[in-house]
């Protein structure tokens, strides 16, 4: 089960100061990482509101036809939130938020509770979504204590982001979220400066696991993932995927956590999910937009195949 946001995304090649042309795509953490992990076979639920709007219902209907399962993508007061994504002079991706009031900003603990949580074996929540508003950030807490307590997996992403939230607040979700967590996925130095003070990786890890969090998967882009867990044991390294080529990085960790948290609820072992999560990102830079590539388990064992020379991952 993933909770957060979807975006309907306008994209376009040129500065936004200048663009007429947009192209129409649907994105956000949320949606890019239910999508990611359905395309795994996992049979995922993206809990969530969209307006009472023409593009509340197209993304419903992209989320299904992505495998999502959306019988808790509810239409809701307020409008669909969405985005604005273009080149700035300098030729990077410049983002412009429309969610202030959105729908899904209204989510609180009565709307995921509508949810199986119960049933949940696991929960992928993000800082993103809890930075939304308060109301949303009780709906992440409710939603990991009682996936936790009924004895299913949370993953929790910080995924921090400086237009929605302050480090402080940020960082207080974490620390309450972290004890319910088998796996947090922080990013270096990204969301680990802000939210732990540190862009040391292996200090990220102790940090985490001294919040609570059983294990952890420190993101470092092209010098792959430190996983860490409770226990005497090092952290070691994951590596990279090198990626076929690079048209939009837009959605890479979404995917990363989507892929994480269904392989987990398929049973493989921490590492091996850890494995196929950077697999799946390292195809997901290879599309537009965050939902523009997405991984199938043939591209995953097949880029595992290529890094380890061995047989792969099991199916």
């Amino acid at each position: 089960m993933v909770i957060g946001e979807p975006l309907v995304e306008f994209s376009a090649s040129a500065p936004l100061t200048d663009a007429d042309i947009f192209h129409l795509s649907f994105s956000g953490d949320a949606l890019n990482a239910a999508v990611a992990a359905a395309a795994t076979g996992a049979h995922v639920a993206l809990v969530t509101l969209v307006g009472e709007d023409e593009f509340g219902e197209r993304l419903i209907r992209f989320a299904a036809a992505h495998g999502v399962d959306t019988r808790w993508m509810l239409r809701g007061t307020g409008s669909t939130g969405a985005y604005a994504v273009g080149a700035d002079p300098s030729g990077e991706r410049a983002f412009g938020y429309m969610r202030a009031c959105s729908a899904a900003s209204r989510m609180g603990p009565s709307d995921v509770a509508s949810a199986p949580l119960a049933e949940t074996s696991v929960l992928l929540v993000s800082g993103v979504t809890a930075a939304l508003s308060d109301s949303c950030a009780h709906a992440v807490r409710h939603a990991a204590e009682t996936v936790h307590a009924a004895g299913g997996k949370v993953v929790y992403d910080p995924n921090f982001r400086s237009r929605l939230t302050t480090p402080k607040a940020a960082a207080r979700v974490l620390a309450d979220v972290a004890p319910h967590a088998a796996l947090v996925t922080p990013s270096c130095p990204g969301d680990s400066l802000p939210l732990l003070g540190t862009g040391e990786p292996g200090e990220t890890v102790q940090a985490c696991l001294g919040l609570g969090a059983r294990a952890v998967a420190v993101t470092l882009g092209p010098e792959g993932v430190l996983l860490g867990e409770a226990g005497d044991a090092p952290p070691s390294r994951v590596p990279a995927v090198p990626a076929r080529s690079i048209v939009d990085q837009t959605g890479a960790g979404d995917a990363f956590a989507g892929t994480v948290a269904a392989r987990l609820a398929a049973g493989d072992p921490l590492r091996e999910a850890v494995r196929a999560g950077t697999a799946a990102a390292a195809v997901s830079l290879e599309g537009q937009g965050g939902t523009g590539r997405v991984a199938t388990p043939e591209d995953i064992r097949r880029l595992l195949d290529d890094l380890s020379g061995t047989a792969g991952l099991a199916p």
